[in-house]
């Protein structure tokens, strides 16, 4: 199948390329799906190196084409999602709320962007599965604000399930990362990609896997 022309694909102003991580299970493919499909599934399928999906919004009346890559959270995939680190403009870090030991491992998340990605990458803190019982809480919300704090991002807590912040989380980096863009347009930062060159990950997805979610 032939690639469409540039100019066919010049449907945005931004491209922004996403990243979700976090442990194996603590809903990351979930909050993919709702946010690009508005669906979700109580079934779990481990998410298999990398998958993606597309969603353009719009923000201050500029289209953005938002690129999510859902990425694998376990060990043995490890080695194969740090070389998407490189290039992602934003990066999700996320941890299930029910799930002490997920919250525990973000430091190790951190270190992983630290190393790998680009030094300007925004970064932002989601708590999953807020819709769970407290009585099932393992981090409460003040512990990972303290954290986001720590570090100066952004936090916020979210249900797949119930579509808890799951927009706000999304449009919340996806504007700091137009605004740090737009005060840089005029220089030419690696990671900005111009509408009218082709997509270089577009197809991409062809060889990537279906992920699936969890409870």
């Amino acid at each position: 199948m032939s690639v469409p022309p540039a100019r066919a694909r010049a449907d945005y102003d931004y491209l922004i390329k996403l990243l979700l991580i976090g442990d194996s299970g603590v809903g990351k493919s979930c909050l993919l799906l709702r946010f690009s499909d508005g669906s979700f599934t109580t079934s779990f399928i481990t998410t298999i190196g990398i998958d993606f999906k597309i969603r353009t919004i719009e923000l201050d009346g500029k289209r953005i084409k938002l690129q999510i890559w859902d990425t694998a959270g376990q060990e043995r995939f490890r080695t194969i999602t740090t070389a998407y680190y490189r290039g992602a403009m934003g990066i999700l870090l996320v941890y299930d709320v029910t799930d002490e030991s997920s919250f525990n491992n973000i430091r190790h998340w951190i270190r992983n962007i630290e190393q790998h990605a680009s030094d300007n990458v925004n970064k932002i803190l989601v708590g999953n599965k807020a819709d769970m019982d407290e009585s099932k809480r393992a981090v409460p919300t003040s512990k990972g604000q303290a954290l986001a704090d720590e570090y100066g991002i952004k936090f916020f807590e979210t249900s797949a399930k119930t579509s808890l912040n799951v927009e706000e989380v999304f449009f919340s980096i996806a504007k700091d990362i137009k605004q740090r863009l737009a005060d840089s347009d005029t220089k030419a930062e690696p990671s900005t990609i111009k509408i009218n060159q082709p997509d270089a990950a577009g197809g991409a997805g062809q060889a990537a896997q279906k992920s699936g979610c969890c409870s």
